[in-house]
Formats: structure tokens, sequence, C-alpha cells
């Protein structure tokens, strides 16, 4: 039987609790002061706050496979609930009953004189080999010299966390935006997304309440010098995957007794053909309009070529040993193909019967998976080779005439010092498609400075953000939602 002080404690807690629900969502402090908070508050400290939140996210891991992404999901649900956010965990497909795949959603609401935004990231990260991380573990989420270390800081926990900070902003101010602000973190985007993104697209596009509008990963700001201002690289258009699996069959036997035909043998040669096809060169449009605005920040040599690229790469034999030497431009004008899994005997002393290879082929807009590896057939010429396609799917691309990209121009300009807006078309390909497939305009984006050799951290030992990028990024956002829709 309770005692009176205990029963008045209940009826305390219950009063609070039924006066938090009667506040307006976004503006409800007593729902602050009952949630559970492990962070630093972020209207005192945003720097620190997004700090530990990107450190516990980090501790939870979702290496993919198999991802397990349901435990973080509902961690940063929680802290959204306890701004007064309305905020869900959205189950996922597993192919386990043990892996505990899901989503995190939530919504700051507007107006609804204009239709939303999707803030778009992802839980799930590349498996990390903790011999190569030394001291700081890679799910460790250690904070040394202002910065969070540890897998997905940078792809793309640390994004999650921009964006949750973001809604959370917003919820504290009660800003009145005239659009709706949805915060939706999946699961399974490094294996294609086809259970995260695609099955929310296509399964529950209501939590998207009609978006016109999503912001990802993809580009950011590259620190200008020498003259040449920050550069906020966004991302309208994507190359598109094609994935393949190389299969090789042979005679079996034992190590000791060499034949000729074997798998192994076989894959090597079919492979060695492989990369040696080289790719036509194509311009697309997407590519011209990126380098077109990169002219003016071009070497001065190379101004004119950027200007007119087809036409540079077509004539101008310097020019194009110059560009073509640089990995990352070149994939922006060809196709390319990477052999990334190699898979033959278990045992040194068995010849296997089969062999197999997987590639990662990425395919310029409007190129076809189906042609592509067509040409690899007929470049290996073996009937004891099949190709088959893993994962494959048209990237596309949006418009960079939109509201969107202006409000990101806008705040560019404002910036200190002024920055300039470039449209960029990326190698790698992310979630976009999902959504731009539902007409929705897409673009990859999130305010951080990155150097080169910073972005070099994705999917890399000691991968890592800095404190002030995961503040800049909050505080960025932040003003290009209220230009937009204020």
């Amino acid at each position: 039987m309770q005692s009176f002080p205990s029963r008045k404690a209940a009826y305390l807690l219950a009063l609070l609790a039924m006066i938090a629900c009667a506040v307006p969502q976004g503006r409800n402090p007593l729902a602050r002061l009952l949630g559970r908070s492990d962070h630093p508050d972020p209207e005192v400290n945003l720097r620190e706050a997004a700090g530990a939140i990107l450190s516990r996210a980090i501790q939870f891991d979702t290496s993919n496979p198999p991802g397990n992404e349901r435990a973080v999901a509902e961690y940063l649900v929680g802290i959204l609930r306890s701004e007064g956010l309305e905020a869900r965990v959205i189950e996922t497909p597993s192919e386990s009953p043990s892996v505990k795949r899901a989503a995190a959603w939530a919504r700051y609401p507007g107006s609804g004189r204009r239709s939303p935004i999707v803030l778009l990231s992802h839980l799930d990260v590349v498996p990390a080999d903790e011999s190569q991380w030394g001291t700081s573990g890679p799910f460790e989420g250690a904070i040394a010299d202002d910065t969070v270390i540890g897998r997905g800081a940078l792809d793309a926990k640390g994004i999650t966390v921009v964006h949750l900070l973001t809604l959370v902003k917003l919820a504290r101010r009660g800003l009145a935006l005239d659009r709706d602000v949805i915060f939706l973190a999946t699961p399974d985007e490094e294996a294609g997304g086809r259970d995260g993104a695609g099955y929310l697209a296509e399964r529950h596009p209501d939590l998207l309440h009609g978006a016109e509008f999503l912001l990802t990963e993809g580009g950011g700001i590259l620190p200008g010098e020498g003259g040449i201002p920050d550069l906020w690289n966004v991302a309208f258009s994507e190359k598109s995957p094609c994935w393949i699996e190389m299969t090789a069959k042979g005679a079996p036997g034992h190590g000791a007794n060499a034949t000729t035909g074997g798998a192994v043998p076989r894959l090597i040669e079919a492979l060695d053909r492989v990369l040696r096809i080289e790719t036509k060169i194509r311009v697309t449009r997407e590519a011209d309009r990126m380098f077109a605005a990169l002219a003016p920040f071009a070497p001065a040599e190379d101004r004119a070529s950027f200007a007119d690229l087809e036409a540079a790469l077509r004539t101008n034999a310097g020019f194009r040993k110059r560009f073509l030497s640089e990995a990352r431009r070149a994939a922006l004008v060809r196709n390319t193909v990477a052999v990334t899994v190699l898979e033959g005997s278990s045992r040194v002393n068995v010849v296997p019967g089969e062999a197999r290879a997987q590639l990662d082929a990425r395919l310029l807009p409007g190129e076809s998976c189906e042609k592509f590896i067509a040409q690899l057939r007929r470049a290996v010429e073996d009937p004891q080779i099949t190709l088959e396609p893993i994962l494959s799917f048209e990237a596309g691309g949006s418009p960079v005439e939109s509201d969107l990209y202006r409000a990101i121009e806008a705040v560019a300009a404002r910036s200190d010092p002024p920055s300039v807006v470039v449209p960029r078309m990326i190698t790698g390909f992310t979630d976009a498609h999902y959504f731009r497939d539902l007409g929705i305009v897409a673009y990859g984006f999130v305010p951080r400075r990155l150097r080169p050799h910073e972005t070099r951290g994705i999917h890399a030992p000691y991968e890592r953000i800095s404190l002030d990028n995961l503040e800049l990024g909050v505080k960025t956002l932040l003003e290009i939602l209220e230009e937009l829709g204020s």
C-alpha cells in the first residue's frame, strides 16, 4: 500500500505529464524536464551537446551487415520526444529475427502553407577493423582535441546529429515556418538502401507528408584559400551503381596437382581483361554545368577549358592529360569499375571448382547497367565466366532552379566571408534517388567545412568530425530553413 507522500508524488508527476501533453509540440519545457538527458543543454553549449550525442550514437555498433540500427533509433527518438516533438521508431525489414532494424522519424510542424522539407541521413555504418584504430576504437565515440572520433562520425551519424539538433533548436525557439521539417534517419544505406530508405519511400510515403524538398549527404563546404572563396558544393546529380558478381568455374582438385583452366586462374584473367577496358569519355550536361561553375576558381591555364569541358577534352591534349590524371575528376566523365571482393578456396591445398569476385561499377547519368555488363562479357570472352548484377538503379538528379537552392545561395552570400554555391555531380550515390522517384527535389548538402584530406576519413580508420563543424552544421541549416520557409 502506498504511503501518503508516495501517492502525492505520483499525483504531481501525473499532473505534470498532463500539463506537458497539453502544451503545443515544440514549445514544451516540461517534456524536457520529465525526459532523461545524458548530454549538455544545446541552448547552453551546442558544441558539447552535439559531441556528446554523437559520441553516444557511435557507441551503438550498427555495422552493415547486419545493421542492428533499432537501438540507436530508439535513443534518438527519445531525445526528440523529450523536446516535445512528434517522433517515432519505424521498424524496417530484417533478414534475421535477431537483427533489429529500424528508422528514426520526427516532425517539426510548420503552418502548412508550403510543402515539407525532409532532412535525411542514415544510421548504419561500414564495418571497421579494430586493429587499425589503435588506442581509440571505432565504436568508443572518443572525444579528443574538440573532435569526435569513431565509425560514422562523418558518414553519417554526424549528419544525423546535426539534423536532430536542428529540430531541437526549432522546437526550443518555436520558430514559425511555412513548412514542416521532417527528420528521417534510415538503416541500410551502406548496402544500397533497399531495406531502409527504399522500403520507407515505397511502403510509408505518408511519413513524408507530401514533401517538396530533401537534404542529405553528398555535398559540403570546401574551404577557400589563396583568394578563392569557400565553395558550397550542392550535389544535384549522382552516378549510378552497377554492382556485379563475376563467377568463374573450373576443374576442382588437389593443390599438388595443378591443372589448367582452374577457376581461380580463369577469374584472374577475366578481371585483368575488365580492368584493361578504357571506358569512353563523355561529358554529361551535369558535369558540364559543374565545371562551368568551377571555371572562375580553376588555375588560370585551365579556366577556359573548364568553361567548355567537352571541347577541351576533345581538342586539348595537355589539358586532357592533366584533367584525367586526377582520379576523382576522371570519374566524372567516364564509367568506372573497381574489384572489391575476391573469393576462392578456403584451404591452401584445395583447388576450388568455383571462384568469385564482386565489382563496383559507377555509371554516368543515362548509362545502362545491362549494357555495361554486356560490354564486360564481350571483353572477357569466356563461357566459363558469368556476370550478374547485384545492385543497380538510375540515381538521376534534381533541377537547381528551386527555392531550396536559392535559399542556400542566399545564406552562402551572407556568410563571413561570402561564399559561392557550386552545383556538384558526385561519383558516389546516396539514398536521394528513392525520393527523387517520388517527385521530391533532393540535394546533397551538409554545411560543414572539410578539406579533401578530411573527407578521405570516410570509411577509413580514425574517422572524425570536429565539434566546430557540428555546431556550424546546425546553425547554418537553421539559417537555410528560415530562409526557405519563414
